[in-house]
């Protein structure tokens, strides 16, 4: 296995960002990358209308965690460009056994997050394999996330709803509700 420990140890910072506690170190074919301590992480960064398909841990948590070092740390320093980062995690799903149509999926979604962050260079040279993934998982993937997104929309008012109906009922500052 190229990561020295198959294990990440983090910390709860947030309810969304986990801190990792100990290096989380990844042996390359030519290249070691070391996630520091410190380093906060989301794992999987997957839009919330499709957790139900790629949730934000599993098989592939130490490959996303390293993906979210090389895309924020690893790029700012010229370590990798936004291609190679997106290369490197697929090719880490991989070694993490991580079955072929979800790693090209998460592949697939890291792109499109490359894009809209405005990550461009090298884009073009995937553009017609992501678009075609795109088009074959779009009736797979596109209404239960429609259907989700909805509900969630429903979701929100109704909590807004009740906050405002509730006396004393205010929202916390780290995002919870304080009855």
């Amino acid at each position: 296995m190229p990561f020295v420990s198959p294990t990440v140890t983090v910390r709860r910072v947030s309810d969304e960002l986990w801190e990792v506690v100990e290096p989380l170190v990844y042996h390359g074919h030519s290249d070691t990358f070391v996630v520091p301590a410190g380093f906060r992480t989301d794992f999987a960064t997957v839009p919330r209308p499709v957790v139900w398909l790629i949730p934000r841990f599993g098989r592939y948590t130490l490959a996303a965690v390293l993906h979210d070092w090389l895309v924020t740390k690893g790029l700012a320093a010229g370590v990798v460009s936004a291609r190679d980062a997106d290369g490197l995690f697929r090719r880490v799903l991989r070694e993490l056994d991580v079955p072929p149509v979800r790693r090209w999926l998460m592949w697939t979604g890291v792109r499109w997050g490359s894009a809209a962050s405005g990550r461009w260079t090298g884009w073009w040279r995937d553009a017609p394999l992501v678009l075609a993934i795109s088009v074959l998982a779009a009736p797979v993937v596109a209404p239960p996330a429609v259907l989700i997104t909805v509900a969630l929309a429903v979701y929100a008012v109704v909590e807004t709803v009740v906050i405002a109906a509730l006396p004393g009922t205010r929202r916390r500052t780290d995002g919870g509700i304080r009855l």
